[in-house]
C-alpha cells in the first residue's frame, strides 16, 4: 500500500512537471492546460478516484501558497493600492457572494414542491455564494506577466488574492452557522470582525516573534526550516479554539512583514536559499492544485447523476451561477473604482485607466480556494452534489473562458507593459547609486595600514557592478562586446577549467571530500551569480532597450539641459577617433556636443570632459535611446 501511495505521488509531480513544460513550450497557460490534462486523466481506467479534501486543501496548501506569494509582495506597493485591494478583496467578495446567493436561491430555492422534494435553503445558497466569489490570482498574474500586463494591475491581483479568501471563508463561516441560528446584521459584523481583527493580530504576533528568531539564526539550513514552517504556525495560531480567528489572513500578514524585514533579520545566504526553495515549493503546490481540480470531475460527475434534480434544472443553475459570477464582477469594478475617485479623490499612484479597469474585471478566474472550500459544506446540505458540481463548472469554465481570452483581452486594450529600458535606467541609477554609498563607506573606513592594492580591488568590484548595469543600455547592434560581457565569458570558461581540476583531484582519492565540497561550493555560488547575469540578457532586456526614459525628478541641471544638440563628431567618440582607440558606448555633451565614451570603455572620455568642463548633463549617443544623465546630482532623466 505504501509503495502504491509512493507511486501516485511521483506520477502527480511527473505530471505535473511535464504539463509545466509543454505548457511553456506551445505557449499556453499552465493551469489550463494541467486542468484539461486533468480531466481527461480522470476518465483513464488505470487513474484512480482522487478525493481532494478541504482539509487537505485549507490547511496544507493554501498556507504555503499564500505565504510564498506574500514573502514576495512589496508591502510599500501593497500599501500603496491598499484602496483598490481593499475594494476588491472585501466589497466585490461580499458583493459577489450576495448576489450568487439570491441567484442560487431564485433557482433552485423556496417552499417545497408538491412532491416533497426539498429546495435548496437560502443559508446554503448564500453559502454557495461565498465559494464561489474569491478568485484566484494564480492563473491571472501567470498569464498578466508573460503578456507583459502592467506591474501596477499585477500588484492590485495579487493584492486582492492574498486577501479575499480570507473574506470568502468568514462569509462561508456566517453562512453555514446560520444554519443552526438567524443570524443579525450585529452578529455577522462582530463574527467579521473578530475574524479579521484577530486574524492581523495574530500576523503581527507571529511575525514578530519568528523576526527576533531568525535574526539570531546565521545557518541558511535552519532559518529555511524555520521560515517553511511559518505560514502552517500562523495558520494554527489563529484557527485553534481559543481564538478562531482568520488563519489565511494571519498567514499574510506574517508573509508580508517577514518578507520586508527579509533584508534586516537574514543573511544574504539565507535569503538565497530561502528564495530558492520557496520557487521550488510554489511551483509544485500550484501546478499540482491545478491537476487535482481536474482529476476530480469524473467522481464529481458520478455523485450529480444520483441527484432528484432533473438535468435541465441543474444545467440552468450551473449557468446562471457562472453568469453571475462572471459578471457581477465588472458590475462592481468600474462604478466603485469612479464613486471612489468622487468621494475619496484620486489614489497617490494615480487612476487605473479605463482599459486597465477593463482587465481587471475579466481577471476573475477562480481556483483551488472554491472548489475546496465547497467541500466544507456539512454532508447533509440538501442538494450537495449539486452545489459541487456548481463550484467546479464555475472553476473550470472561468479559467477555460476568461483565461483563454484574457491575453487577448490585455492587446486588444493596448497596455503598456513594464519598458525594459526604463527598468535598465532604473537598475543603473540604483546601483550607481550603492556604489557611491560603498565608497563613502570605504573612504571612512580606510587607513593608512590597509594595503593599498586591498582598497583598489574593492573600488573596482564595487565599480564593476555599476558598470555592468549601464553596459546594457547600449545598443543593441554594437560590433564591440561589453567589458562585463567578456568578464563572464572568460571567466566561465576558468570556472570549468578549475571545477574539472577539483573533480581529478576528488576521483584521485587525494583529498578529504569535506574540503572538496568548501571548494566546490565557492566555484558554485560565484557561477550562480555569472548565471543570472547572463539570464537576465537571455531574457529578452538586453535585446533592445531602446525607448523612453523615466523622468528626471527635481533636478535642475536636467531641467535646464535641451533634449537635443548637434554632435561635434556624429562618428564616435572624439578623442578615440583622434588617438585610434576603441570604445563601448557613447555619450554626448548637451552644453558643448562632445561625443565622449562611457565608463566601460578603456579611455572614459566622456567622464574626462566633465572632469574638465563641469558641463553638467549627458545624453546617450546610442541609435534610439533618449535618457540623459546629471553628473552633479547622479539623476537619470
Amino acid at each position: 500500500m505504501r509503495v502504491e501511495i509512493a507511486i501516485e505521488i511521483v506520477a502527480l509531480v511527473a505530471v505535473v512537471a511535464a504539463g509545466a513544460a509543454l505548457a511553456r513550450r506551445i505557449g499556453v497557460s499552465a493551469p489550463l492546460l494541467l486542468v484539461v490534462i486533468g480531466v481527461a486523466a480522470s476518465y483513464l481506467p488505470f487513474v484512480p478516484r482522487v478525493e481532494l479534501s478541504h482539509e487537505v486543501v485549507l490547511v496544507g496548501f493554501l498556507p504555503p501558497l499564500l505565504y510564498s506569494a506574500a514573502i514576495r509582495t512589496s508591502l510599500v506597493d501593497f500599501s500603496q493600492h491598499r484602496r483598490s485591494i481593499g475594494t476588491l478583496s472585501v466589497g466585490l467578495i461580499v458583493f459577489t457572494a450576495a448576489g450568487v446567493g439570491l441567484v442560487a436561491y431564485w433557482l433552485l430555492g423556496g417552499p417545497a414542491e408538491a412532491d416533497g422534494q426539498e429546495r435548496l435553503p437560502l443559508w446554503a445558497a448564500f453559502a454557495l455564494g461565498a465559494v464561489v466569489a474569491p478568485p484566484d490570482a494564480v492563473a491571472a498574474t501567470a498569464i498578466a506577466r508573460k503578456v507583459g500586463l502592467p506591474r501596477r494591475i499585477v500588484t492590485i491581483l495579487e493584492g486582492e488574492s492574498l486577501l479575499n479568501d480570507a473574506t470568502a471563508l468568514v462569509c462561508l463561516r456566517t453562512a453555514i452557522g446560520a444554519a443552526l441560528i438567524t443570524p443579525t446584521f450585529l452578529h455577522v459584523s462582530m463574527d467579521f470582525l473578530r475574524a479579521a481583527g484577530g486574524g492581523l493580530l495574530v500576523g503581527l504576533v507571529v511575525a514578530f516573534v519568528l523576526a527576533k528568531i531568525r535574526a539570531r539564526f546565521t545557518d541558511p539550513v535552519l532559518d529555511t526550516t524555520l521560515s517553511l514552517t511559518a505560514p502552517f504556525i500562523a495558520y494554527v495560531a489563529a484557527e485553534n479554539h481559543y481564538v478562531h480567528a482568520s488563519g489565511v489572513l494571519a498567514v499574510v500578514v506574517t508573509g508580508l512583514l517577514l518578507g520586508h524585514k527579509a533584508p534586516v533579520i537574514q543573511s544574504a545566504a539565507s535569503r538565497i536559499s530561502e528564495r530558492t526553495n520557496w520557487r521550488t515549493f510554489q511551483f509544485l503546490l500550484e501546478n499540482t492544485v491545478f491537476l487535482l481540480i481536474g482529476l476530480q470531475t469524473r467522481w464529481i460527475l458520478d455523485d450529480l447523476s444520483r441527484s432528484p434534480l432533473s438535468t435541465g434544472t441543474i444545467a440552468l443553475a450551473t449557468v446562471g451561477v457562472f453568469l453571475t459570477v462572471v459578471l457581477l464582477r465588472p458590475i462592481w469594478v468600474f462604478p466603485v473604482t469612479l464613486l471612489s475617485r468622487r468621494t475619496l479623490g484620486r489614489s497617490r499612484p494615480g487612476p487605473v485607466s479605463w482599459q486597465g479597469l477593463t482587465v481587471l474585471s475579466w481577471a476573475g478566474m477562480r481556483g483551488v480556494v472554491t472548489l475546496a472550500a465547497v467541500f466544507v459544506l456539512p454532508q447533509d446540505t440538501p442538494h450537495r452534489e449539486v452545489l459541487v458540481f456548481i463550484a467546479l463548472a464555475v472553476t473550470a469554465g472561468t479559467l477555460l473562458l476568461q483565461g483563454s481570452t484574457l491575453p487577448w483581452l490585455v492587446r486588444r486594450m493596448q497596455l503598456p507593459g513594464p519598458d525594459p529600458a526604463e527598468d535598465a535606467l532604473q537598475e543603473a541609477a540604483v546601483l550607481q547609486g550603492a556604489h557611491r554609498a560603498g565608497e563613502e563607506e570605504l573612504a571612512r573606513l580606510v587607513t593608512d595600514k590597509d594595503p593599498v592594492e586591498v582598497v583598489d580591488l574593492l573600488r573596482q568590484r564595487g565599480e564593476a557592478r555599476a558598470l555592468a548595469a549601464w553596459e546594457r543600455l547600449g545598443r543593441p547592434e554594437t560590433e564591440y562586446e561589453t567589458p562585463s560581457e567578456a568578464y563572464r565569458r572568460l571567466r566561465m570558461a576558468m570556472l570549468k577549467a578549475e571545477r574539472s581540476h577539483i573533480l581529478k583531484v576528488r576521483d584521485e582519492g587525494l583529498v578529504a571530500d569535506e574540503v572538496l565540497q568548501r571548494a566546490q561550493i565557492a566555484l558554485d555560488i560565484e557561477e550562480s551569480i555569472l548565471d543570472r547575469s547572463a539570464s537576465d540578457d537571455v531574457g529578452g532586456q538586453s535585446d533592445d532597450l531602446r525607448g523612453p526614459a523615466p523622468a528626471g525628478g527635481p533636478c535642475r541641471h536636467l531641467a535646464d539641459a535641451p533634449l537635443v544638440r548637434t554632435p561635434n563628431t556624429p562618428d564616435g567618440c572624439e578623442e578615440c577617433l583622434a588617438d585610434g582607440s576603441s570604445w563601448v558606448h557613447l555619450r554626448m555633451c548637451l552644453d558643448c556636443g562632445h561625443v565622449g565614451c562611457c565608463d566601460s570603455s578603456p579611455n572614459r572620455h566622456a567622464s574626462k570632459h566633465f572632469a574638465g568642463s563641469e558641463h553638467p548633463v549627458m545624453r546617450s549617443f546610442e541609435p534610439g535611446e533618449n535618457w540623459r544623465w546629471c553628473f552633479v546630482d547622479e539623476t537619470l532623466g
